[in-house]
C-alpha cells in the first residue's frame, strides 16, 4: 500500500489594501519631503502623476527646487535617473541612442540613450528645436523609441518631468497645443516659504554630498521599489468613479469646449487624464472611490495647460487659462 504524504497547503498570499497603499505613499512622500521642504502640495501632485502613469511639466524660473524633486522621487522609488539638459543643438540621437558599428562582430550594436531611465529630468525642454521634441513626447506616448526600424521599450515605470522657463523666451521653441496635451498635469514649485528658506540657508541646502553615502532607516531616500510604484499604478486604475461624476467630468470638459472665451477646448485625452490623475489621488488619500473633490482640486493642474483662450497672445496666458478653468469648475452643476 503505498504511503500518503502529508503536505501543508501553500501560505496564502498576503492581501493589499488601501490602507497598505496609502502606507506606501506615506513612505514615498516622507522620503521626498526630506529633500523638498514646505511643497507638501507640490509633492502630492508629482506622486498623483507618478501614480496614474502620466508626465509632469513644470513651469518655474530657475533655482526653486525642480532637479531637486526629481531626483528626489527617483530615490523614493529606488528607481534610476537622468538628467537631460536640452538646448538648441541636441539633437534626438543625444536623446535616444544611436546605432553603432562593430566592425570585429561585423554588426550593429544599439547604444540607449538618456532617456532609457525610469525617471527623466528634461530640464528646459523648450530650448530643444521640434524635432528634438517631438521625438521626447513620442516616447512618453508610446513608452518605447525606435531606431533603425527597430523598437526599444523603455524601462517601467517611465515618466518624464520636463521643465521650461516661463519667463525666458529668447532662443526657445514653445510647446505646441499638441505638445503640452501630453502631459499630465502641469504646475510651478514657486519660491520657498521665509521660514524655510531662512532654514535652507542656515544648513547649506538640502542636496546631499555626492560622495555621501545615502541615509538608512525612516529618513531613508529609497524605501520603495519601481515595483512597488507599478502595484501602485494597477491599484489606482482599480478606484472607483460613479457614474454621475464620470458624467460631471464630461459636462465640465464640454464647457470648454463651448467656452466663448475658449479657443481650444479639452480632449478626449485630457479628460481621460484628469480621470486617472482623480483616481490616483483618492488613492493616495486611502479611498477606494473618487470623490468631487478630487476632480475639483485637480481642474487647474490637470486641464488649464490644455486650454487656448480665445485672447491669444494678450497678457499672462497661463493665469488667464487657469482662471477660465476656475470658473468652469464653478459654474459646471454637481452631482446630488
Amino acid at each position: 500500500m503505498d504511503a500518503v504524504i502529508a503536505t501543508s497547503p501553500p501560505p496564502a498570499a498576503k492581501l493589499v489594501t488601501l490602507a497598505d497603499h496609502a502606507k506606501t505613499l506615506a513612505d514615498i512622500r516622507h522620503a521626498v519631503a526630506a529633500r523638498i521642504h514646505g511643497k507638501d502640495e507640490v509633492i502630492d501632485l508629482a506622486l498623483i502623476c507618478l501614480v496614474a502613469r502620466g508626465h509632469l511639466l513644470i513651469e518655474d524660473i530657475p533655482g526653486v527646487g525642480k532637479s531637486t524633486l526629481a531626483r528626489a522621487l527617483a530615490a523614493a522609488i529606488g528607481g534610476s535617473f537622468s538628467r537631460i539638459q536640452f538646448t538648441s543643438d541636441l539633437l534626438p540621437a543625444d536623446l535616444l541612442g544611436v546605432n553603432v558599428w562593430l566592425s570585429s562582430r561585423e554588426q550593429f550594436e544599439f547604444r540607449a540613450g538618456p532617456i532609457f531611465a525610469n525617471l527623466v529630468l528634461a530640464d528646459e525642454v523648450n530650448r530643444a528645436p521640434p524635432r528634438t521634441q517631438s521625438a521626447l513626447l513620442e516616447a512618453m506616448g508610446e513608452a518605447q523609441v525606435s531606431i533603425d526600424g527597430v523598437s526599444h521599450p523603455l524601462p517601467d515605470p517611465f515618466v518624464v518631468i520636463a521643465t521650461q522657463n516661463p519667463e525666458e523666451h529668447h532662443g526657445t521653441y514653445p510647446l505646441p497645443e499638441s505638445q503640452r496635451d501630453r502631459f499630465l498635469l502641469r504646475l510651478s514649485m514657486g519660491y520657498a516659504n521665509p521660514e524655510v528658506e531662512a532654514a535652507l540657508l542656515l544648513s547649506g541646502g538640502v542636496e546631499a554630498s555626492p560622495r555621501s553615502p545615502e541615509p538608512t532607516g525612516r529618513g531613508s531616500s529609497s524605501v520603495n521599489s519601481p515595483a512597488a510604484l507599478l502595484e501602485l499604478q494597477v491599484a489606482a486604475r482599480g478606484v472607483h468613479l460613479h457614474p454621475d461624476l464620470a458624467r460631471y467630468a464630461q459636462q465640465l470638459v464640454q464647457a470648454t469646449r463651448e467656452a466663448g472665451e475658449i479657443r481650444l477646448g479639452v480632449s478626449t485625452r485630457g479628460a481621460l487624464a484628469w480621470v486617472a490623475a482623480a483616481r490616483a489621488r483618492a488613492l493616495l488619500g486611502g479611498r477606494g472611490q473618487v470623490s468631487i473633490d478630487d476632480l475639483q482640486e485637480l481642474a487647474v493642474p490637470a486641464l488649464a495647460h490644455r486650454v487656448v483662450p480665445a485672447q491669444a497672445g494678450s497678457g499672462d496666458q497661463v493665469a488667464l487659462a487657469q482662471e477660465l478653468v476656475r470658473e468652469l469648475v464653478a459654474t459646471t452643476p454637481v452631482p446630488v
